[in-house]
């Protein structure tokens, strides 16, 4: 299938070199109104300036070879020398049949090594809150972006669930419950009481240093293999994971791996004392660190951290010994390119983790991105907390979705489950407000705004789909058939043209990390849909135009719901 974009910008840098002209820079954008056309082009104005010539007659010439091109409708000089393009309809009603038969709906497929997607980031003893909400959704749909490219993904949680934290809360909790068996923990404490006793007993540490050496007592023995630290251990994880993986589970992020920074603790000890062998890391008052700044950078670059003053291991320790694990992990050794997804204000530990692990050379040939996003925001732009000033949960934001959304569905049609109705919408309010916004910025997490029907979200672009698939239902009901799509209506030619972005789409989501290019496509496609369902009618319609007319319908749906799937986003039946 037709790349279109990189169809007319090769057209255009054809008709550019025919008139004697440079193509370097040569491109197309979309226009900006109907009225232009579907693409523009302003570079004769440029090589108007660099040339001294009037930009309007090297647009002319240009023109004037485009214009012999029957896939073109017209080709206007507007301005001081803008191209105004149109495609013939009769061309796009082929791309749109060929994007119809197409399996992959024209999405390019890449081919290449297998990708592994780090996120998550829970921590052990923890419930899962609102922080965690960003990088769930976008790693979920980066993978299933790069999925939708042809690529396998390998996703990895990364649980914290190793060091002092972790001596701290076996020892709040056997002072809790003193009577218990080792290796009960999940048994006699839930999520919510670890989540009580963790700060309580950091707060009990840093105040008096006889529990602070209990807790460090605990984790060496933890860490020295002892039976009973390590059955309390093994069921505080176990309780957490379960925890925790209802909410993975409810907002469908799928995990290959659940490794934490314990499974890389037999590599840290290794890992360490060979650097050091190396001469990459050397010691530092005291402390062992990797010197990480280059020649070129334009800010300080600190070295990184592996091990303090103290001997204990830190982030920066972990992190390395997980890049040199992975190409012996069964599933991740064939991973070409490992892809962060964490908070942007972690960047600067990303680049020294990074370029730590190519001084090392460790997990060679192998691409590092970190994909940094910003802030989930409450009303007063500001990051998100309960009304009492604290964390939220990330459970309770979910439920206050959804509870919102019970508000909004009919419940009314007996053909239709209402709670799953009410949690598929909910849960499409929440991930369209954080993935139709580019990554780096903060949101607004405004339930009001989210949760409409109308304008730029979740529901808005699921009713879409949902209108579709009725229009469908009642075609086959009455018998009715689709044929081949033909464009007679500028509605229906407007519709096809936007389901012919899908492609580009996915090729900018891809290379920017930015599902909301997805987003701002679904929407888009959405909006044409509406305005092709007020002016066009479908059933009412004669025999062939009706025909051609649900042909259309099913390409929108078709690339609809793919990009809603990207974006993790259910396609209720009913609304």
């Amino acid at each position: 299938m037709v790349d279109l974009v990189g169809w007319v910008d090769d057209k255009l840098r054809r008709a550019f070199a025919r008139a004697s002209l440079p193509v370097e820079g040569v491109r197309s954008v979309p226009a900006t109104r109907p009225e232009f056309g579907d693409f523009q082009c302003n570079a004769a104005m440029a090589l108007g300036k660099a040339a001294k010539r009037n930009p309007r007659d090297l647009a002319a010439a240009v023109a004037e070879t485009l214009r012999a091109d029957p896939d073109f409708a017209s080709v206007e000089v507007a301005g001081p020398g803008f191209l105004n393009l149109r495609l013939a309809d009769g061309f796009v009603a082929g791309l749109a049949r060929e994007q119809a038969a197409s399996p992959t709906l024209g999405i390019v497929q890449t081919g290449g090594a297998p990708v592994l997607l780090d996120f998550g980031g829970a921590n052990v003893a923890k419930p899962l809150h609102v922080g965690h909400l960003r990088s769930l959704v976008i790693g979920e749909s980066l993978s299933r972006i790069f999925q939708a490219q042809g690529l396998e993904t390998v996703s990895d949680v990364h649980f914290g669930d190793w060091g002092l934290q972790m001596g701290m809360l076996i020892g709040a909790i056997r002072r809790a419950h003193p009577g218990r068996a080792p290796g009960t923990v999940g048994e006699v404490i839930g999520i919510d009481e670890m989540q009580r006793l963790y700060p309580e007993a950091a707060a009990a540490c840093k105040a008096d240093p006889g529990r602070m050496a209990e807790a460090r007592a605990l984790t060496a023995a933890l860490q020295g293999g002892d039976a009973e630290a390590r059955a309390d251990w093994a069921a505080l994880r176990a309780t957490s994971f379960a925890d925790q993986k209802g909410d993975f589970d409810r907002l469908g992020a799928h995990f290959d791996l659940y490794l934490g920074e314990s499974d890389v603790q037999a590599t840290v000890d290794r890992l360490v004392p060979d650097l050091m062998a190396r001469g990459v890391a050397e010691r530092d008052d005291g402390a062992v660190v990797i010197a990480v700044a280059e020649p070129s950078d334009t800010k300080q670059i600190p070295p990184l951290m592996l091990e303090k003053s103290d001997g204990a291991a830190t982030y920066g320790t972990t992190d390395l010994a997980t890049i040199a694990d992975r190409p012996d992990n069964a599933e991740s050794r064939h991973c070409g390119r490992y892809v962060y997804v964490v908070d942007e204000r972690q960047s600067l530990h990303f680049t020294q983790v990074f370029r730590a692990a190519r001084r090392a050379g460790l997990a060679p040939g192998v691409a590092f991105t970190h994909v940094g996003f910003g802030t989930v925001n409450g009303l007063d732009g500001k990051p998100y907390k309960t009304r009492e000033g604290g964390v939220a949960r990330l459970r309770d934001l979910l439920d206050e979705a959804v509870a919102k959304a019970r508000e909004r569905v009919d419940a009314s049609d007996p053909d239709v489950d209402a709670e799953e109705l009410a949690q598929q919408v909910g849960l499409a309010a929440v991930k369209w407000a954080d993935l139709s916004t580019g990554r780096l910025g903060g949101y607004v997490f405004n339930l009001e705004r989210m949760m409409s029907f109308e304008g730029n979200t979740g529901p808005y672009v699921q009713y879409a789909c949902v209108r579709i698939g009725a229009i469908a239902a009642r075609a086959k009901a009455a018998g009715a058939e689709a044929s081949a799509i033909a464009l007679g209506h500028p509605a229906e030619r407007a519709l096809a043209m936007a389901c012919l972005g899908l492609p580009n789409a996915v090729e900018a989501a891809a290379a920017g990390a930015a599902p909301n290019e997805i987003a701002g496509f679904a929407f888009a496609v959405a909006q044409s849909f509406s305005r092709f369902y007020t002016e066009c009618p479908v059933l009412a319609a004669g025999e062939d135009e009706r025909a051609a007319r649900l042909a259309l319908c099913e390409l929108a749906f078709a690339v609809l719901s793919r990009a809603l799937w990207m974006l993790g986003i259910a396609v209720p039946r009913r609304m």
